[in-house]
């Protein structure tokens, strides 16, 4: 696979604090990138970096296959991205707007690009209304517009989804697989929110404390996520030998009280109805499967108790 991104040894230290520590992230082309981390994690440092906001005290950066500044200075031309919000001119409506960066960075035929770019993101239909007056979903998809203007190879959006309400989140994972399937863009896209990024992403790199603790894909992330039912009875040897007698099912006992079950969720009905068959009394029973917020929680503690 192409790799469009990739770092080696980055580092960022303030004084005698790192933001970024030795970090060696890979990102291929075609990559919805979701870049997760709690806030102060290192996240906006590592995308500053890359696009030379910023400039790290070690290591390097390697864009489009870049072998010197100069070449990662050019390569940037083939990115867009939004970080710290949009730029965009507040008494401007959206095509105004765009007509403008047109102009800024010579794109011909711009009556064209405009219309499909606006029809892209959402804001066909905006009219002669000001940006000052947008709504923040509308802002965020006008900064995406202002970013992909130039057809760009790769997209970086910097916590696009922060204050956005569940409508405007779901437009936006709809516009971003837009991109990616239809415009074969990459996109890296940095969130705490986590089940927006997992439905959206087809890697995850995890940041903490300004290092990279894992890099994962979807895939491999769905397969070693367990998904079991849970059952809560203090008549645990009962349960299990009638889970063992009258079932296929494999299970564990958990605890005194506590045995899962590997099955899946719709499994849960007959279960239920066996042990009442067999009078077991049991306080609950559910069906768990580990989501991306659980794998990144378990994942820093298990960092942090490293570290100590």
């Amino acid at each position: 696979m192409e790799k469009i991104i990739e770092t080696k040894n980055l580092s960022k230290k303030y004084q005698d604090q790192y933001a970024l520590k030795d970090v060696a992230v890979t990102i291929f082309k075609g990559d919805v990138y979701g870049l997760i981390g709690k806030n102060g994690a290192g996240k906006s440092t590592l995308l500053k970096i890359i696009t030379r906001l910023i400039v790290p005290t070690n290591g390097k950066v390697i864009l489009f296959h870049s072998k010197s500044n100069k070449q990662w200075e050019q390569n940037l031309k083939r990115s867009g991205t939004v970080i710290e919000g949009p730029s965009a001119y507040d008494t401007l409506s959206a095509k105004q707007n765009l007509e403008y960066y047109c102009r800024l960075r010579g794109i011909s035929n711009s009556k064209e690009v405009i219309k499909e770019t606006l029809k892209l993101v959402g804001l066909e239909n905006t009219g002669k209304k000001k940006y000052k007056n947008f709504s923040l979903g509308m802002k965020q998809k006008l900064g995406i517009a202002i970013a992909i203007l130039a057809r760009p190879d790769l997209l970086i959006l910097d916590e696009p989804l922060n204050g956005l309400d569940p409508i405007a989140i779901t437009e936006f994972r709809k516009m971003i697989e837009k991109l990616n399937k239809q415009r074969n863009m990459t996109i890296i896209i940095s969130s705490h929110i986590l089940s927006e990024l997992y439905q959206v992403a087809t890697r995850y790199g995890i940041l903490d404390n300004g290092e990279l603790v894992k890099e994962i894909s979807k895939e491999e992330f769905d397969e070693m996520s367990e998904e079991y039912i849970i059952l809560n009875t203090v008549q645990v040897s009962e349960a299990s030998r009638v889970l063992k007698e009258d079932t296929s099912y494999p299970f564990k006992v958990i605890s005194e009280n506590q045995i899962n079950i590997f099955g899946k969720h719709h499994q849960i009905k007959e279960i239920n109805q066996l042990l009442i068959n067999h009078h077991i009394e049991f306080e609950e029973i559910h069906y768990f499967k580990q989501d991306l917020e659980n794998y990144f929680t378990n994942l820093i503690s298990n960092n942090k108790e490293n570290i100590k």
